[in-house]
């Protein structure tokens, strides 16, 4: 699963935050850098909320008083945030909790793979967004897809 945590975590920060200036680039890689715990075989740290938490509150520190740079990084922590929530990680609470619950991770299913055939389901739910984000954003003009490589910014595209 991939386009799943994608296209869940921009929908869903469009519609909390309605920020026309908000940077989409770092949310999307953030929305899945934990999937980086499947290399290691399981539900491993990076699907602690911990270690959400713990870079939310680096990233406030490092950044005191630089507006720009700060709001262009929220969106690595907000997409990670916003992945457990759309992988259902807290229903492993050894895991969602770590280390709180004890240091050691033991065979903790990967939760994409625990569940199936219902992964391939959200995926295809998550191509679907995709796609049709790709299309309200006008994302098929190069030009739209420049402005986002180069700002981070979805404008969503005038409705005919």
């Amino acid at each position: 699963m991939f386009f799943w945590f994608i296209g869940t975590a921009i929908l869903a920060v469009g519609f909390v935050f309605r920020d026309p200036r908000f940077d989409y680039r770092l949310l999307i890689v953030g929305s899945v850098v934990p999937l980086l715990d499947g290399v290691f075989g399981g539900a491993r740290a990076l699907h602690s909320i911990t270690v959400s938490i713990g870079l939310l509150a680096v990233l406030m520190l490092a950044t005191s008083g630089r507006k720009p740079i700060r709001k262009m990084l929220l969106g690595l922590p907000i997409g990670m945030f916003l992945h457990l929530v759309f992988d259902g990680a807290w229903n492993n609470t050894d895991v969602f909790w770590w280390p709180f619950t004890g240091v050691g991770f033991e065979d903790d299913p990967f939760p994409i793979t625990d569940r199936g055939l219902i992964s391939v389901a959200l995926e295809a739910v998550g191509i679907g967004l995709c796609a049709w984000l790709w299309r309200i954003n006008g994302l098929g003009s190069a030009t739209r897809r420049a402005t986002f490589r180069h700002t981070g910014v979805l404008i969503a595209a005038p409705q005919r």
